[in-house]
Protein backbone atom coordinates (compact mmCIF):
# COMPACT_ATOMS: atom_id res chain seq x y z
CA UNK A 1 0.00 0.00 0.00
CA UNK A 2 2.71 2.02 1.25
CA UNK A 3 4.57 1.43 -2.25
CA UNK A 4 1.53 2.11 -4.07
CA UNK A 5 1.26 5.59 -3.08
CA UNK A 6 4.47 5.90 -3.34
CA UNK A 7 4.81 4.90 -7.24
CA UNK A 8 1.48 7.34 -7.50
CA UNK A 9 2.91 10.68 -5.69
CA UNK A 10 6.16 10.03 -7.84
CA UNK A 11 4.03 9.77 -11.21
CA UNK A 12 1.89 13.41 -9.89
CA UNK A 13 5.31 14.81 -9.44
CA UNK A 14 6.33 13.82 -13.01
CA UNK A 15 3.49 14.84 -14.49
CA UNK A 16 4.00 18.34 -12.43
CA UNK A 17 7.30 18.43 -13.50
CA UNK A 18 6.34 17.84 -17.33
CA UNK A 19 3.54 20.62 -16.99
CA UNK A 20 5.79 23.16 -15.60
CA UNK A 21 8.16 22.67 -18.13
CA UNK A 22 5.64 22.54 -21.27
CA UNK A 23 4.43 26.02 -18.99
CA UNK A 24 7.40 27.85 -18.97
CA UNK A 25 10.54 27.37 -21.48
CA UNK A 26 14.15 27.01 -19.76
CA UNK A 27 16.92 29.37 -20.72
CA UNK A 28 20.07 27.28 -21.56
CA UNK A 29 23.16 29.68 -22.10
CA UNK A 30 24.74 28.75 -25.28
CA UNK A 31 27.67 29.90 -27.21
CA UNK A 32 27.66 33.34 -29.08
CA UNK A 33 31.28 33.30 -30.31
CA UNK A 34 29.68 32.89 -33.89
CA UNK A 35 27.04 35.81 -33.72
CA UNK A 36 29.72 38.15 -31.78
CA UNK A 37 32.20 37.05 -35.24
CA UNK A 38 29.40 37.40 -37.67
CA UNK A 39 28.87 41.28 -36.38
CA UNK A 40 32.80 41.91 -35.66
CA UNK A 41 32.72 44.42 -38.70
CA UNK A 42 28.91 45.75 -38.43
CA UNK A 43 29.52 49.06 -40.11
CA UNK A 44 28.01 50.58 -36.85
CA UNK A 45 30.91 50.66 -34.46
CA UNK A 46 28.14 50.39 -31.50
CA UNK A 47 26.82 47.12 -33.49
CA UNK A 48 30.29 45.32 -32.70
CA UNK A 49 29.18 43.48 -29.44
CA UNK A 50 31.89 42.09 -27.06
CA UNK A 51 28.88 39.71 -25.17
CA UNK A 52 25.22 39.42 -25.23
CA UNK A 53 24.11 37.49 -22.57
CA UNK A 54 24.75 39.00 -19.41
CA UNK A 55 28.01 37.20 -17.30
CA UNK A 56 25.88 37.48 -13.94
CA UNK A 57 22.19 37.06 -14.21
CA UNK A 58 20.53 33.36 -14.57
CA UNK A 59 17.07 34.18 -16.47
CA UNK A 60 16.03 31.26 -14.52
CA UNK A 61 16.20 32.71 -11.58
CA UNK A 62 13.15 35.07 -12.03
CA UNK A 63 11.15 32.79 -13.23
CA UNK A 64 10.81 30.48 -10.08
CA UNK A 65 8.26 32.07 -7.65
CA UNK A 66 5.80 32.13 -10.54
CA UNK A 67 6.38 28.72 -11.80
CA UNK A 68 3.25 27.28 -9.58
CA UNK A 69 1.09 30.14 -10.70
CA UNK A 70 1.99 29.77 -14.27
CA UNK A 71 1.69 25.79 -13.80
CA UNK A 72 -1.82 25.73 -15.99
CA UNK A 73 -1.36 28.19 -18.24
CA UNK A 74 -0.67 26.11 -21.40
CA UNK A 75 0.33 27.22 -25.16
CA UNK A 76 -3.39 26.30 -26.13
CA UNK A 77 -4.10 29.20 -23.78
CA UNK A 78 -1.84 31.19 -25.09
CA UNK A 79 -2.77 30.84 -28.90
CA UNK A 80 -6.66 31.06 -27.49
CA UNK A 81 -6.35 34.91 -25.56
CA UNK A 82 -3.74 36.07 -28.45
CA UNK A 83 -6.72 37.58 -30.77
CA UNK A 84 -8.23 39.31 -27.63
CA UNK A 85 -4.49 41.04 -26.36
CA UNK A 86 -1.86 40.79 -28.89
CA UNK A 87 -1.37 44.65 -30.30
CA UNK A 88 -4.95 45.96 -28.64
CA UNK A 89 -5.18 49.21 -26.66
CA UNK A 90 -5.69 49.87 -22.93
CA UNK A 91 -9.54 50.45 -23.41
CA UNK A 92 -10.07 47.39 -26.02
CA UNK A 93 -8.73 45.17 -23.12
CA UNK A 94 -10.99 46.82 -20.64
CA UNK A 95 -13.82 46.41 -22.99
CA UNK A 96 -12.68 42.73 -23.57
CA UNK A 97 -12.32 42.12 -20.02
CA UNK A 98 -15.80 43.91 -19.77
CA UNK A 99 -17.52 41.67 -21.17
CA UNK A 100 -16.02 38.85 -19.96
CA UNK A 101 -14.08 37.54 -22.50
CA UNK A 102 -10.38 37.84 -20.65
CA UNK A 103 -9.88 38.44 -17.09
CA UNK A 104 -6.94 40.21 -15.40
CA UNK A 105 -5.39 37.10 -14.51
CA UNK A 106 -5.74 35.78 -18.41
CA UNK A 107 -4.13 38.84 -19.12
CA UNK A 108 -1.61 39.22 -16.91
CA UNK A 109 -0.15 35.42 -17.19
CA UNK A 110 -0.33 35.82 -21.11
CA UNK A 111 2.36 38.41 -21.01
CA UNK A 112 4.45 36.40 -18.29
CA UNK A 113 4.15 33.26 -21.28
CA UNK A 114 4.92 35.47 -23.95
CA UNK A 115 8.06 36.75 -22.28
CA UNK A 116 8.87 33.47 -21.49
CA UNK A 117 7.84 32.47 -25.13
CA UNK A 118 10.79 34.64 -26.93
CA UNK A 119 13.17 35.88 -24.07
CA UNK A 120 13.91 31.58 -22.94
CA UNK A 121 14.45 31.33 -26.58
CA UNK A 122 18.33 32.13 -28.06
CA UNK A 123 17.17 32.83 -31.62
CA UNK A 124 14.46 35.47 -30.41
CA UNK A 125 15.39 36.73 -26.76
CA UNK A 126 15.88 40.35 -27.22
CA UNK A 127 17.47 40.26 -23.45
CA UNK A 128 14.91 42.93 -22.38
CA UNK A 129 13.56 41.55 -19.08
CA UNK A 130 15.82 41.76 -15.79
CA UNK A 131 13.32 40.79 -13.06
CA UNK A 132 9.78 40.25 -12.70
CA UNK A 133 6.95 41.09 -10.30
CA UNK A 134 6.58 37.51 -8.06
CA UNK A 135 3.00 38.83 -6.88
CA UNK A 136 1.78 40.10 -10.38
CA UNK A 137 -0.63 37.08 -10.53
CA UNK A 138 -1.70 37.28 -7.12
CA UNK A 139 -2.31 41.04 -7.90
CA UNK A 140 -4.15 40.57 -11.25
CA UNK A 141 -6.26 38.35 -8.90
CA UNK A 142 -7.48 40.84 -6.81
CA UNK A 143 -8.19 43.46 -9.79
CA UNK A 144 -10.94 40.80 -10.87
CA UNK A 145 -12.07 40.32 -7.35
CA UNK A 146 -13.28 44.08 -6.78
CA UNK A 147 -13.78 45.03 -10.77
CA UNK A 148 -12.85 48.08 -12.97
CA UNK A 149 -16.17 49.76 -12.01
CA UNK A 150 -15.11 53.18 -11.57
CA UNK A 151 -11.49 52.78 -11.82
CA UNK A 152 -8.68 55.08 -14.06
CA UNK A 153 -8.13 53.19 -17.52
CA UNK A 154 -4.71 52.05 -15.87
CA UNK A 155 -6.18 49.51 -13.54
CA UNK A 156 -4.98 45.53 -13.78
CA UNK A 157 -2.81 46.63 -16.62
CA UNK A 158 0.14 45.19 -16.73
CA UNK A 159 3.26 47.55 -16.80
CA UNK A 160 6.93 47.33 -16.99
CA UNK A 161 9.33 49.65 -15.65
CA UNK A 162 13.28 50.52 -16.70
CA UNK A 163 15.35 49.39 -14.18
CA UNK A 164 16.60 52.33 -12.66
CA UNK A 165 13.12 53.34 -11.09
CA UNK A 166 12.31 51.77 -7.60
CA UNK A 167 10.10 49.82 -7.15
CA UNK A 168 9.48 47.28 -4.05
CA UNK A 169 10.34 43.60 -4.31
CA UNK A 170 12.25 44.21 -6.97
CA UNK A 171 16.15 45.25 -7.24
CA UNK A 172 16.68 48.84 -8.61
CA UNK A 173 19.97 48.37 -10.47
CA UNK A 174 20.54 50.44 -13.12
CA UNK A 175 21.98 47.60 -15.30
CA UNK A 176 24.93 47.80 -12.91
CA UNK A 177 26.49 44.97 -10.85
CA UNK A 178 27.44 47.28 -8.31
CA UNK A 179 23.44 47.91 -7.26
CA UNK A 180 22.51 44.62 -7.65
CA UNK A 181 21.12 44.71 -4.00
CA UNK A 182 19.68 47.65 -3.86
CA UNK A 183 16.33 46.33 -2.44
CA UNK A 184 14.22 50.06 -1.92
CA UNK A 185 10.54 51.14 -1.17
CA UNK A 186 8.49 52.54 -4.39
CA UNK A 187 9.38 55.50 -6.29
CA UNK A 188 6.64 58.11 -6.27
CA UNK A 189 5.64 57.47 -9.93
CA UNK A 190 5.13 53.35 -9.11
CA UNK A 191 3.37 54.74 -6.05
CA UNK A 192 1.04 56.96 -7.97
CA UNK A 193 0.89 53.77 -11.05
CA UNK A 194 -0.06 51.12 -7.79
CA UNK A 195 -2.96 53.57 -6.20
CA UNK A 196 -4.81 53.46 -9.38
CA UNK A 197 -4.19 49.45 -9.75
CA UNK A 198 -1.87 49.32 -12.59
CA UNK A 199 0.17 45.94 -12.33
CA UNK A 200 3.85 46.38 -11.88
CA UNK A 201 5.04 43.11 -14.42
CA UNK A 202 8.71 43.54 -13.74
CA UNK A 203 11.71 45.47 -14.88
CA UNK A 204 13.24 45.93 -18.26
CA UNK A 205 16.70 46.16 -19.22
CA UNK A 206 18.59 49.35 -20.38
CA UNK A 207 21.97 51.13 -21.15
CA UNK A 208 23.82 51.12 -17.81
CA UNK A 209 23.63 53.91 -15.25
CA UNK A 210 20.95 55.56 -18.16
CA UNK A 211 24.10 55.20 -20.99
CA UNK A 212 26.35 57.94 -18.83
CA UNK A 213 28.66 55.78 -18.23
CA UNK A 214 30.91 54.23 -20.88
CA UNK A 215 32.20 56.59 -24.26
CA UNK A 216 31.28 54.83 -27.80
CA UNK A 217 29.72 51.45 -26.11
CA UNK A 218 26.53 49.63 -27.73
CA UNK A 219 22.89 51.23 -26.85
CA UNK A 220 21.17 48.80 -24.85
CA UNK A 221 23.87 46.75 -23.00
CA UNK A 222 24.22 46.49 -18.85
CA UNK A 223 26.43 43.87 -16.79
CA UNK A 224 22.67 42.64 -15.34
CA UNK A 225 20.72 42.49 -18.11
CA UNK A 226 23.46 41.58 -21.08
CA UNK A 227 22.98 42.99 -24.77
CA UNK A 228 19.42 44.26 -25.80
CA UNK A 229 18.45 43.32 -29.06
CA UNK A 230 16.31 45.56 -31.85
CA UNK A 231 12.96 43.05 -32.43
CA UNK A 232 12.90 44.65 -35.94
CA UNK A 233 16.80 43.33 -36.87
CA UNK A 234 18.40 40.96 -33.75
CA UNK A 235 21.98 42.06 -34.00
CA UNK A 236 20.99 44.51 -37.19
CA UNK A 237 19.72 47.50 -35.77
CA UNK A 238 20.44 49.33 -32.75
CA UNK A 239 17.95 49.42 -29.91
CA UNK A 240 18.65 52.99 -28.74
CA UNK A 241 18.90 54.21 -25.81
CA UNK A 242 19.10 54.59 -22.49
CA UNK A 243 15.47 53.11 -22.32
CA UNK A 244 16.34 50.12 -24.47
CA UNK A 245 13.87 47.65 -22.99
CA UNK A 246 11.14 50.04 -22.47
CA UNK A 247 11.65 50.32 -26.31
CA UNK A 248 11.90 46.32 -27.15
CA UNK A 249 9.40 45.25 -25.02
CA UNK A 250 7.00 47.46 -26.48
CA UNK A 251 7.37 46.59 -29.82
CA UNK A 252 7.54 42.80 -28.85
CA UNK A 253 3.80 43.19 -26.81
CA UNK A 254 5.79 41.89 -23.40
CA UNK A 255 2.93 44.15 -21.22
CA UNK A 256 0.81 47.01 -21.88
CA UNK A 257 2.88 49.80 -21.53
CA UNK A 258 6.07 50.73 -20.25
CA UNK A 259 7.94 53.71 -18.22
CA UNK A 260 10.99 54.93 -19.74
CA UNK A 261 13.39 57.74 -18.61
CA UNK A 262 14.96 60.56 -20.20
CA UNK A 263 17.69 63.01 -19.81
CA UNK A 264 18.76 63.35 -23.74
CA UNK A 265 17.16 61.06 -26.03
CA UNK A 266 16.75 58.06 -23.81
CA UNK A 267 13.11 57.45 -24.48
CA UNK A 268 12.89 59.20 -28.15
CA UNK A 269 15.72 57.33 -28.95
CA UNK A 270 14.17 53.88 -28.22
CA UNK A 271 11.18 54.60 -28.96
CA UNK A 272 12.22 55.46 -32.22
CA UNK A 273 14.06 52.42 -32.81
CA UNK A 274 11.38 50.22 -31.82
CA UNK A 275 8.42 52.05 -34.20
CA UNK A 276 6.57 53.06 -30.67
CA UNK A 277 5.15 55.92 -29.30
CA UNK A 278 6.88 57.91 -26.32
CA UNK A 279 6.66 61.33 -24.72
CA UNK A 280 9.40 62.86 -22.83
CA UNK A 281 7.56 65.41 -20.62
CA UNK A 282 8.39 68.96 -19.77
CA UNK A 283 11.03 68.86 -16.72
CA UNK A 284 8.60 68.43 -13.51
CA UNK A 285 5.52 67.27 -15.14
CA UNK A 286 6.28 64.12 -13.10
CA UNK A 287 8.53 63.32 -10.15
CA UNK A 288 11.78 61.98 -10.33
CA UNK A 289 11.67 60.45 -6.41
CA UNK A 290 12.99 57.46 -5.98
CA UNK A 291 14.70 57.17 -9.51
CA UNK A 292 18.29 56.80 -10.07
CA UNK A 293 19.47 60.12 -11.82
CA UNK A 294 21.93 61.71 -14.35
CA UNK A 295 20.56 65.37 -13.97
CA UNK A 296 18.43 66.86 -11.55
CA UNK A 297 18.22 69.68 -14.06
CA UNK A 298 17.06 67.51 -17.44
CA UNK A 299 15.92 64.03 -16.00
CA UNK A 300 12.23 63.09 -16.49
CA UNK A 301 10.34 59.86 -16.40
CA UNK A 302 7.80 59.25 -19.29
CA UNK A 303 5.22 56.77 -21.04
CA UNK A 304 6.30 54.50 -23.79
CA UNK A 305 3.42 52.83 -25.27
CA UNK A 306 2.25 51.10 -29.21
CA UNK A 307 -0.02 53.80 -29.38
CA UNK A 308 -1.14 57.45 -28.42
CA UNK A 309 -3.88 57.00 -26.26
CA UNK A 310 -2.27 54.35 -24.22
CA UNK A 311 0.76 57.11 -23.93
CA UNK A 312 -2.29 59.66 -22.58
CA UNK A 313 -3.37 57.09 -19.88
CA UNK A 314 -0.12 56.10 -18.60
CA UNK A 315 0.63 59.78 -18.27
CA UNK A 316 -2.03 60.56 -16.15
CA UNK A 317 -1.73 57.66 -14.28
CA UNK A 318 1.66 58.77 -13.13
CA UNK A 319 1.03 62.48 -12.23
CA UNK A 320 0.67 64.34 -8.91
CA UNK A 321 2.21 66.41 -6.92
CA UNK A 322 6.05 65.49 -5.39
CA UNK A 323 7.03 67.46 -2.38
CA UNK A 324 10.08 65.95 -2.37
CA UNK A 325 10.74 66.77 -5.88
CA UNK A 326 11.59 70.68 -5.89
CA UNK A 327 11.16 71.09 -9.80
CA UNK A 328 7.23 70.51 -9.26
CA UNK A 329 6.45 73.58 -8.13
CA UNK A 330 4.18 75.15 -10.08
CA UNK A 331 3.30 72.20 -12.64
CA UNK A 332 -0.10 70.74 -13.26
CA UNK A 333 -0.99 67.94 -11.43
CA UNK A 334 -3.74 64.84 -12.12
CA UNK A 335 -4.50 65.93 -15.64
CA UNK A 336 -6.49 63.87 -17.39
CA UNK A 337 -5.52 63.44 -21.17
CA UNK A 338 -7.32 60.54 -22.49
CA UNK A 339 -10.30 62.94 -22.21
CA UNK A 340 -8.09 65.60 -24.52
CA UNK A 341 -7.75 63.64 -27.25
CA UNK A 342 -10.48 62.34 -28.07
CA UNK A 343 -12.46 63.56 -31.64
CA UNK A 344 -8.99 65.38 -32.51
CA UNK A 345 -8.35 66.06 -36.63
CA UNK A 346 -5.41 67.81 -37.80
CA UNK A 347 -7.53 70.71 -39.65
CA UNK A 348 -5.85 73.98 -38.40
CA UNK A 349 -3.61 72.48 -36.60
CA UNK A 350 -0.03 74.70 -37.74
CA UNK A 351 3.40 72.61 -37.79
CA UNK A 352 6.55 74.14 -38.27
CA UNK A 353 8.67 71.34 -40.90
CA UNK A 354 12.30 72.09 -41.22
CA UNK A 355 14.04 72.98 -44.36
CA UNK A 356 16.86 70.75 -43.80
CA UNK A 357 15.42 67.67 -43.19
CA UNK A 358 12.96 67.70 -45.66
CA UNK A 359 16.12 68.04 -48.08
CA UNK A 360 17.57 65.05 -46.90
CA UNK A 361 14.86 62.61 -45.36
CA UNK A 362 12.74 61.16 -47.83
CA UNK A 363 10.42 59.64 -45.49
CA UNK A 364 9.97 63.11 -43.31
CA UNK A 365 9.28 64.84 -46.20
CA UNK A 366 6.50 62.65 -47.36
CA UNK A 367 5.12 62.30 -43.90
CA UNK A 368 5.18 66.36 -44.23
CA UNK A 369 2.79 66.44 -46.92
CA UNK A 370 0.18 63.42 -45.28
CA UNK A 371 0.29 65.74 -42.53
CA UNK A 372 -0.66 68.64 -45.00
CA UNK A 373 -2.80 66.70 -47.17
CA UNK A 374 -4.98 65.89 -43.77
CA UNK A 375 -5.54 69.27 -42.92
CA UNK A 376 -2.28 70.27 -40.78
CA UNK A 377 -0.91 74.43 -41.71
CA UNK A 378 2.63 73.41 -42.42
CA UNK A 379 5.73 76.55 -41.99
CA UNK A 380 8.70 75.40 -43.55
CA UNK A 381 11.58 77.03 -41.58
CA UNK A 382 15.28 77.58 -41.78
CA UNK A 383 16.53 76.19 -38.35
CA UNK A 384 18.97 78.51 -36.35
CA UNK A 385 22.03 77.24 -35.86
CA UNK A 386 22.83 76.98 -32.19
CA UNK A 387 25.53 75.35 -30.15
CA UNK A 388 25.45 74.12 -26.79
CA UNK A 389 28.48 74.27 -25.12
CA UNK A 390 28.59 72.75 -21.58
CA UNK A 391 26.13 70.44 -21.89
CA UNK A 392 28.52 68.22 -20.60
CA UNK A 393 29.39 69.65 -17.66
CA UNK A 394 25.90 69.89 -16.76
CA UNK A 395 25.43 66.25 -16.63
CA UNK A 396 28.93 65.84 -14.97
CA UNK A 397 28.23 68.06 -12.04
CA UNK A 398 24.76 67.12 -11.51
CA UNK A 399 25.19 63.18 -11.49
CA UNK A 400 28.25 63.70 -9.20
CA UNK A 401 26.08 65.70 -6.90
CA UNK A 402 23.12 64.05 -7.79
CA UNK A 403 23.62 60.68 -7.58
CA UNK A 404 24.85 60.61 -3.81
CA UNK A 405 21.93 62.19 -2.62
CA UNK A 406 20.08 59.03 -4.44
CA UNK A 407 22.06 56.85 -2.68
CA UNK A 408 21.67 58.10 0.80
CA UNK A 409 17.69 59.38 0.54
CA UNK A 410 16.57 56.13 -1.82
CA UNK A 411 18.96 53.67 -2.10
CA UNK A 412 19.11 50.02 0.06
CA UNK A 413 21.58 51.53 3.27
CA UNK A 414 23.57 48.48 3.22
CA UNK A 415 25.08 49.35 -0.04
CA UNK A 416 28.89 49.53 0.19
CA UNK A 417 29.14 52.49 -1.96
CA UNK A 418 27.97 55.74 -1.45
CA UNK A 419 29.15 58.46 -4.40
CA UNK A 420 30.74 58.20 -7.58
CA UNK A 421 34.23 57.75 -6.92
CA UNK A 422 33.11 54.37 -4.37
CA UNK A 423 31.76 53.11 -7.57
CA UNK A 424 34.67 53.93 -10.00
CA UNK A 425 36.81 51.44 -7.32
CA UNK A 426 34.42 49.03 -7.15
CA UNK A 427 34.44 48.29 -11.10
CA UNK A 428 38.19 48.83 -11.32
CA UNK A 429 38.19 45.33 -9.12
CA UNK A 430 37.27 43.45 -12.46
CA UNK A 431 37.01 45.60 -15.89
CA UNK A 432 36.47 42.67 -18.05
CA UNK A 433 33.34 41.47 -15.95
CA UNK A 434 31.77 45.26 -14.88
CA UNK A 435 32.65 47.21 -17.37
CA UNK A 436 33.89 45.58 -20.65
CA UNK A 437 32.95 48.88 -22.62
CA UNK A 438 35.07 50.99 -20.12
CA UNK A 439 33.75 53.77 -17.86
CA UNK A 440 35.61 56.85 -19.73
CA UNK A 441 32.60 59.27 -18.67
CA UNK A 442 32.48 58.50 -15.07
CA UNK A 443 36.07 58.96 -15.03
CA UNK A 444 35.45 62.47 -16.94
CA UNK A 445 32.94 63.28 -14.25
CA UNK A 446 35.93 63.10 -11.49
CA UNK A 447 37.92 65.06 -13.03
CA UNK A 448 35.22 68.17 -14.31
CA UNK A 449 36.19 71.25 -12.41
CA UNK A 450 32.99 73.23 -13.52
CA UNK A 451 32.50 75.40 -10.48
CA UNK A 452 28.82 75.55 -9.57
CA UNK A 453 28.79 79.36 -10.74
CA UNK A 454 29.95 78.34 -13.64
CA UNK A 455 27.26 75.53 -14.09
CA UNK A 456 24.30 77.99 -13.15
CA UNK A 457 25.28 80.39 -16.07
CA UNK A 458 25.99 77.02 -18.33
CA UNK A 459 22.53 75.95 -17.29
CA UNK A 460 20.75 79.14 -18.01
CA UNK A 461 22.61 80.05 -21.20
CA UNK A 462 21.41 76.34 -22.65
CA UNK A 463 18.37 76.87 -21.55
CA UNK A 464 17.69 80.43 -23.14
CA UNK A 465 19.83 79.02 -26.35
CA UNK A 466 16.99 75.88 -26.69
CA UNK A 467 13.93 77.82 -25.77
CA UNK A 468 15.46 80.02 -28.76
CA UNK A 469 15.99 77.39 -31.25
CA UNK A 470 12.49 76.30 -31.10
CA UNK A 471 10.75 79.98 -30.20
CA UNK A 472 11.78 81.79 -33.28
CA UNK A 473 10.03 79.31 -35.99
CA UNK A 474 7.01 78.95 -33.36
CA UNK A 475 6.91 82.49 -32.63
CA UNK A 476 7.45 83.41 -36.41
CA UNK A 477 5.14 80.94 -37.59
CA UNK A 478 2.16 81.09 -34.65
CA UNK A 479 3.22 77.38 -34.95
CA UNK A 480 1.16 74.32 -32.19
CA UNK A 481 4.38 72.49 -32.63
CA UNK A 482 7.70 71.62 -34.53
CA UNK A 483 8.32 68.62 -36.15
CA UNK A 484 11.48 66.63 -36.22
CA UNK A 485 12.76 63.02 -36.10
CA UNK A 486 13.66 60.30 -33.78
CA UNK A 487 15.76 61.99 -31.11
CA UNK A 488 17.32 64.27 -33.63
CA UNK A 489 16.68 67.95 -31.49
CA UNK A 490 16.75 66.22 -28.02
CA UNK A 491 19.78 67.48 -27.00
CA UNK A 492 17.81 71.53 -27.53
CA UNK A 493 14.61 69.92 -26.33
CA UNK A 494 16.27 68.68 -23.00
CA UNK A 495 17.64 72.02 -21.99
CA UNK A 496 14.76 74.20 -23.07
CA UNK A 497 12.84 71.98 -20.72
CA UNK A 498 10.34 71.53 -23.80
CA UNK A 499 8.32 68.52 -24.04
CA UNK A 500 8.51 65.75 -27.03
CA UNK A 501 6.14 63.36 -28.85
CA UNK A 502 7.58 60.85 -31.03
CA UNK A 503 4.91 58.36 -33.23
CA UNK A 504 6.44 55.69 -35.51
CA UNK A 505 6.46 57.63 -39.48
CA UNK A 506 7.97 54.40 -41.17
CA UNK A 507 10.46 52.32 -42.13
CA UNK A 508 13.75 52.77 -44.07
CA UNK A 509 14.65 50.49 -46.89
CA UNK A 510 16.53 48.23 -45.32
CA UNK A 511 13.53 47.71 -42.19
CA UNK A 512 15.04 50.12 -39.52
CA UNK A 513 11.90 51.87 -37.75
CA UNK A 514 11.94 55.69 -37.82
CA UNK A 515 9.80 57.92 -35.83
CA UNK A 516 8.19 61.36 -36.36
CA UNK A 517 8.42 64.02 -33.57
CA UNK A 518 6.61 66.47 -32.28
CA UNK A 519 8.35 69.53 -29.93
CA UNK A 520 6.21 72.12 -28.09
CA UNK A 521 6.35 74.08 -25.11
CA UNK A 522 6.52 73.51 -21.33
CA UNK A 523 3.40 71.77 -20.14
CA UNK A 524 2.03 71.31 -22.95
CA UNK A 525 1.93 67.76 -23.27
CA UNK A 526 -2.05 67.73 -23.75
CA UNK A 527 -1.38 69.80 -27.59
CA UNK A 528 1.24 67.17 -28.34
CA UNK A 529 -1.06 64.07 -27.35
CA UNK A 530 -3.90 66.06 -29.59
CA UNK A 531 -1.31 65.91 -32.59
CA UNK A 532 0.04 62.50 -32.10
CA UNK A 533 -3.40 61.14 -32.60
CA UNK A 534 -4.54 62.63 -34.68
CA UNK A 535 -1.47 62.00 -37.10
CA UNK A 536 -1.50 58.43 -35.94
CA UNK A 537 -5.08 58.30 -37.32
CA UNK A 538 -3.96 60.02 -40.58
CA UNK A 539 -1.20 57.43 -40.76
CA UNK A 540 -1.37 54.36 -39.21
CA UNK A 541 1.72 53.23 -40.51
CA UNK A 542 3.47 50.90 -37.25
CA UNK A 543 3.93 47.35 -37.94
CA UNK A 544 4.12 44.33 -35.60
CA UNK A 545 7.83 42.49 -36.11
CA UNK A 546 7.48 39.93 -38.07
CA UNK A 547 9.12 37.30 -35.78
CA UNK A 548 6.90 38.70 -32.63
CA UNK A 549 3.42 38.04 -34.40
Amino acid sequence: MRLTTFLFACLLLLLFSDCANKSLPQWIGYDETSELKANAEHENPRLQYKLIQSKFSDKNEIWKPLQKELLQFTDQDYERLKPHILEKDILQLQETIRTGKLSYEELTKWYLYRIAKFENNPSTSLHAIIALNKNAITQAKYCDKIGAKNQHPIFGMPILLKDNINTLGMATTAGALVLKDNQTDDAFIVNRLKSKGAIILGKVNLSEWAYFICSGCPLGYSAIGGQSLNPYGRMKFETGGSSAGSGTSMAANYAVAAVGTETSGSILSPSSQNSIVGLKPTIGLLSRSGIVPISSTLDTPGPMTRNVSDNAILLSAMTGRDPLDDKMDGSPSDINYLEKINKVTLNGIRLGANSSLIENNEIYKKTVNILKENGAQISVFDPLEIKLPGFLSILNIDMRNDLPDYLSQFGNPDLTVHNLSDIVTFNLEDTTMRIPYGQALFEGILVDETSSEKLDTIKSNLENEGRRFFDTPMDEHGLDAILSFNNYHAAYAAVAKYPALTVPMGYKENGEPINLTFIAKTFQEDKLLQIGAAYEKANPIRVLPEMFR
